[in-house]
């Protein structure tokens, strides 16, 4: 809420506390007979029963209605000011300002809860972000409201005033239709007593040919009389209506004032009281926050110690055992010697193998060489043996 507002808001505090302490007069509900009232009131009742003409029908029907010309101009004004005014919207205002602090749950700000399962299910964000968005967007609203409230205030303060002046006005029109039915029934009286018994005694005392005539003006004055009588019953009605409409005024005036007083309540305290404590709840959060990244950054540190120190730990035992190694392992010397023997008796063997078949293979060659010796030589003396031509395909 804006400065601005604030002072304009303590500004009224003085305006309403004025406007509460002003009391309207109560209506009175006695009526005063003519005989029994003083001079003054018995003068203002003669006064209104001269308005009546018993052979102007107009003046009894209309007896008693300019009473009510002030208080009808006092009304009409006050309906073209207020015509489309409800009460609704400031207390709707109210309501919103008033759902928008008991809406606000310090344990959103508790980043450690756990999200419930539809929070889950929708992905809705995290507590504090969701704080942060409501945060921005209540600001707004709440410098909204508190705008709607001050302009709420200033029509319901005119209202108070208006309906002051509306009760003054019903409670004069009230005294008035007193005098005005005071008026009525004395006249009534008059016309009972005195008026038609002289005309009915004219009537029986006129000459024959203007009883007719006689007889109509009585009828006529008797019908104007009950005329009057249902006039001054039309008034007594309007004013026990205008008694009630009295505590109604008094009644919507005080729901005005009580809720022009409860704005103002809400404008200079509750609204800066909760903006302080919404200060309170971000600047807590955020040394919340701030804990939890140094604790993180602990806990970050001890980690990598204790990872750094377990490897350490394991490469100084991969090193280690490395260097206890020999520059050949011991069973890759024996293997290497086993396929060393094998392969030396392998050669041994293959070489064995290849004298004996050079020995065979020497043999058969001499034995070769005998056969063939033998053949040539047994050819030759076959040759020797027949003619010259014989045996010369053999060469020597």
């Amino acid at each position: 809420m804006s400065v601005t507002v604030q002072k304009q808001a303590e500004a009224r505090a003085a305006e309403i506390s004025e406007i509460s302490a002003v009391t309207l007069a109560e209506p009175s509900n006695a009526l005063v007979p003519m005989a029994e009232a003083d001079a003054p009131v018995a003068a203002e009742i003669t006064k209104r029963m001269d308005e009546i003409d018993m052979g102007d029908t107009g003046s009894i029907v209309s007896f008693g209605s300019s009473a009510q010309e002030e208080l009808q101009v006092i009304s009409q004004a006050m309906l073209s000011d207020v015509r489309n005014k409800d009460v609704g919207p400031a207390g709707d205002s109210l309501r919103d300002i008033v759902s928008t602090i008991r809406g606000f749950s310090i344990t959103e700000l508790d980043t450690r809860r756990k999200r419930s399962w539809w929070e889950k299910l929708t992905g809705a964000a995290s507590p504090f972000a969701k704080f942060y968005a409501r945060f921005e967007t209540v600001q707004g609203q709440i410098d909204n409201i508190t705008d709607n409230l001050l302009d709420h205030e200033h029509k319901l303060l005119k209202d108070i005033k208006s309906l002051d002046q509306l009760y003054e006005k019903t409670l004069a029109f009230y005294d008035e239709l007193a005098l005005y039915i005071s008026a009525g029934e004395e006249k009534l009286r008059v016309l009972d007593e005195d008026v038609i018994p002289a005309k009915a005694a004219a009537v029986d005392a006129a000459p024959e040919d203007q009883q007719v005539m006689e007889a109509q003006e009585l009828r006529d004055l008797r019908a104007a009389r009950d005329d009057l009588e249902r006039r001054v019953h039309d008034l007594k009605l309007t004013r026990q209506v205008t008694m009630q409409s009295l505590p109604s005024i008094r009644l919507v005036q005080e729901n005005d004032k009580s809720l022009v007083t409860k704005i103002n309540s809400t404008l200079v305290n509750t609204v800066p009281l909760w903006e302080t404590q919404l200060a309170q709840a971000v600047a807590i959060q955020r040394s919340s926050d701030a804990a939890d990244a140094v604790k993180e950054a602990t806990d970050l540190t001890n980690e990598l110690l204790t990872a750094n120190a377990e490897n350490l730990r394991q490469a100084n035992a991969k090193v280690r055992a490395e260097m206890e190694r020999g520059v050949f392992d011991i069973e890759a010397v024996k293997a290497a010697n086993e396929t060393l023997i094998a392969t030396i008796n392998d050669s041994l063997q293959i070489a064995d193998e290849g004298k004996a078949r050079r020995a065979a293979a020497e043999e058969d060659l001499k034995r070769m060489e005998t056969d063939l010796k033998d053949t040539l030589a047994s050819a030759k003396a076959r040759g020797d043996s027949t003619d010259d031509t014989a045996g010369t395909a053999v060469p020597a």
